[in-house]
């Protein structure tokens, strides 16, 4: 909590509407009482968890896998400033056009996408199916 009262009682964060606090499922962040701590300290700050099966550090990793494929690949920039001003343009577009992930993947969906993988599986090694694996 301490980098969390660091943060919060700093501008931007101090005055703003609203910040989301995006945190993984460790116990002292999971559940109804760590949500309601943080909005009375901070009523302005919003707790969001990543998936159970997916770490915070996972979810930074898939960010800037996008931003080495969509910004800094290829690589042909001349000057230093140039990386910068092409990450500060992939930003501004990104805060303007992103949309949060819906994190609903069920059994049955599972079950779904497995059965698909399996029909698109070539003939000589439907031995090796996903559900074969799977199992």
């Amino acid at each position: 909590m301490s980098l969390v009262v660091q943060v919060m009682t700093q501008e931007p964060y101090a005055s703003a509407r609203r910040v989301f606090r995006v945190v993984d499922n460790g116990s002292s962040r999971c559940g109804k009482r760590a949500a309601e701590r943080l909005t009375a300290a901070f009523p302005n700050a919003v707790m969001v968890h990543t998936p159970v099966h997916a770490s915070w550090l996972h979810q930074v990793e898939i960010y800037f896998s996008v931003v080495q494929r969509k910004v800094v690949s290829p690589n042909h920039f001349t000057e230093l400033t140039q990386v910068g001003d092409r990450l500060r343009a992939f930003e501004d577009r990104y805060n303007t056009t992103a949309q949060p992930f819906q994190w609903r993947f069920t059994t049955s969906g599972l079950d779904d996408l497995l059965a698909r993988l399996d029909r698109h599986t070539p003939a000589d090694r439907h031995q090796e199916s996903s559900v074969a694996l799977a199992a």
